[in-house]
């Protein structure tokens, strides 16, 4: 009985955890460096990687995408937020690597 009832306990948290986070896209960052400086985005495309974002740039030539820079949230707490739409050009660009924000939380575009 208490097995059955703590399954259905852990069964209800993992639903609803994955609620929340269906919720809110989970957002990718990544660092496009050029020449002369180095630029994080976020993308909140699932699969979003290296790869993908490196032959999206080479096919299009271009792309825009949401510049994240490091502001506070409206409960107080430091976050990777989005600050502006850039757009990053193939020309330009010498590398894109991943960007991890650990211990801040990267926050969607609204």
């Amino acid at each position: 009985m208490v097995r059955g009832m703590l399954r259905y306990a852990c069964l209800v948290q993992v639903l609803g955890m994955g609620a929340a986070l269906a919720q809110e896209p989970a957002v990718k960052l990544f660092k496009v460096i050029t020449a002369k400086d180095e630029v994080v985005i976020g993308v909140t495309e699932p699969g979003a990687s290296v790869e993908n974002l490196a032959q999206r740039l080479v096919s299009a030539g271009q792309m825009t995408v949401w510049q994240y820079a490091v502001q506070r949230a409206a409960d107080g707490t430091t976050v990777q937020a989005p600050l502006r739409q850039v757009a990053v050009l193939k020309s330009d660009t010498l590398r894109i690597e991943p960007y991890n924000p650990a211990p801040l939380k990267a926050v969607p575009p609204k």
